[in-house]
């Protein structure tokens, strides 16, 4: 009898839940939102509680959609999550606060505080202190909460988290402990340095796993409360971009996708860390052993239009349909998708977004098109940066929300010249590759389980439109430095 698993992925907007066979078929799915709080400018927070209150209601709702005979053949699960958050418990395992997420831009100056407590940050970490990072917000807690500090007995991801709860271990897996800076991520272990340079140690950090390592077993009042068999195995998972990366088949030196998500994403799979800092690349262990990975990543990309419909009063469906497939508007404005800070390549929380070249003239059309091509421009910052890193793909897979867009997937690879495939299928993204993970985790050779998706349609780059791109890309790129300089 075929062997079947889990696969969750603890977003930010929500817990999603698939049911895997070994074969790799999807058998069932189920999804549950969350909400995020933002109590003060910059911050970004979230109560575990609710975390695991929506994943308790995501397996009633997984089971209550699977066959049941499938539901009986459960052997293993995978957790995917949300990186860079800070979880942290006390010495009785109790959260003394809620978790500061990956989108949190309050520790900036921690990050310089950081650095200058541990020159070879970059070095040891393969990446520049940002504030996205667990690292600077457990540096923020020691200022602006010392009571709260002075109780941290373990500090946890995420999915880590759900992890503990699920199996009673607290472990992590290298691709998301690398978001961390207190990895060494070419040594694929907790650094001391960079633990005693925020303040930490090692007894404060989880045990180490590669992400289809079995770290416990599915606890008794789960399988009990899930009516799932009593021997299901739970491995250690992945960050939520490396398990995205497992799910589409992007593991092997070269092979790469573009998430259009509410953050973007390039991700390049490596046979080594191939960091590049200075410019914002994130360079990271990837979810299976041996290998690592390259991100650009832009904090607005589909979250862009998302803000555009809302000041519109429209659907991105209805605004993406009045444009048309290799369009180039040349007159229209100019679009800063900096609505939440930036990563790669200017690590900046601070800066913003903004339209240029306003007139009477411009239309709804013309805005909706510079949106698109502004989050275009900005992933062509990114893509300059990994190239400078030694990654040069020679082609991306789309996914995320935002790669249901014709319009904008022709755009992308007009502005990037760049073929990229679109998968066939839904979307399942993070937790089809926890779900990978988990089949490996029961003996499954990668090569078995990791396969490349049927691709539905292709764009490639169109010359014609290459020159004037190219010159509305140099005014976006000459417009960050003044704008971000106005008090």
């Amino acid at each position: 009898m075929e062997a079947c698993v889990i696969g969750l992925d603890l977003g930010t907007s929500g817990v999603k839940a698939v049911l895997l066979a070994a074969s790799g078929r999807l058998l069932a799915e189920a999804v549950t939102p969350l909400e995020v709080s933002r109590p003060q400018p910059l911050w970004a927070e979230q109560q575990p509680a609710d975390w695991w209150a929506a994943t308790d209601l995501a397996m009633l709702r997984l089971r209550e959609a699977a066959d049941p005979a499938h539901w009986q053949r459960v052997s293993a699960l995978a957790v995917a999550g949300q990186m860079h958050g800070a979880v942290l418990l006390n010495a009785q395992s109790e959260v003394l606060r809620p978790a500061i997420l990956w989108n949190d831009g309050r520790s900036q100056a921690q990050c310089a505080e950081l650095e200058a407590r541990e020159p070879a940050t970059r070095r040891i970490t393969a990446n520049r202190a940002m504030a996205g990072f667990t690292a600077p917000k457990l540096m923020w807690v020691a200022q602006h909460e010392p009571e709260v500090f002075s109780q941290v007995a373990k500090v946890l991801l995420p999915k880590d988290w759900l992890v503990w709860k699920l199996a009673g271990v607290m472990s992590s897996d290298c691709s998301d402990a690398a978001g961390t800076l207190w990895l060494d991520v070419a040594k694929r272990a907790w650094s001391e340095p960079m633990l005693r340079a925020s303040g930490m140690h090692l007894a404060q950090m989880p045990t180490l796993h590669e992400g289809p390592d079995v770290v416990g077993m599915l606890l008794k009042q789960w399988t009990q409360a899930w009516d799932l068999p009593a021997d299901v195995r739970v491995a250690a998972g992945a960050g939520d971009n490396a398990a995205g990366a497992v799910g589409v088949g992007v593991v092997r030196p070269g092979e790469a996708f573009l998430s259009l998500g509410t953050s973007g994403v390039i991700f390049v799979a490596t046979d080594g860390p191939q960091a590049n800092p200075e410019r914002g690349v994130h360079t990271f262990c990837h979810a299976l052993p041996n290998t690592w990975h390259q991100m650009a990543v832009m904090l607005s990309a589909s979250s862009a239009l998302s803000w555009w419909c809302g000041i519109t009063g429209t659907q991105p469906g209805e605004l993406l349909a009045a444009l048309k497939v290799g369009e180039v508007r040349d007159d229209a404005p100019l679009f800063l998708p900096y609505l939440s800070g930036e990563r790669t390549p200017h690590a900046d929380p601070g800066s913003t977004g903004g339209f240029l070249g306003l007139t009477h003239a411009h239309s709804r059309n013309d805005m909706s098109y510079a949106v698109l091509e502004g989050v275009a421009f900005a992933f062509a910052d990114g893509m300059a940066a990994l190239r400078e890193a030694g990654s040069h793909p020679a082609s991306l897979l789309a996914i995320g929300g935002g790669s249901r867009s014709d319009v904008w997937l022709q755009l992308l690879a007009d502005v990037l010249q760049l073929p990229i495939r679109r998968p066939a299928g839904a979307e399942v993204g993070p937790a089809l590759g926890a779900a990978r993970l988990a089949l490996m985790s029961l003996g499954l050779a990668r090569d078995e389980v990791v396969t490349a998706p049927e691709i539905e349609t292709s764009f490639k780059p169109d010359a014609r439109r290459e020159g004037v791109l190219a010159s509305r890309a140099a005014r976006f790129r000459a417009a960050y430095a003044p704008l971000r300089a106005l008090p």
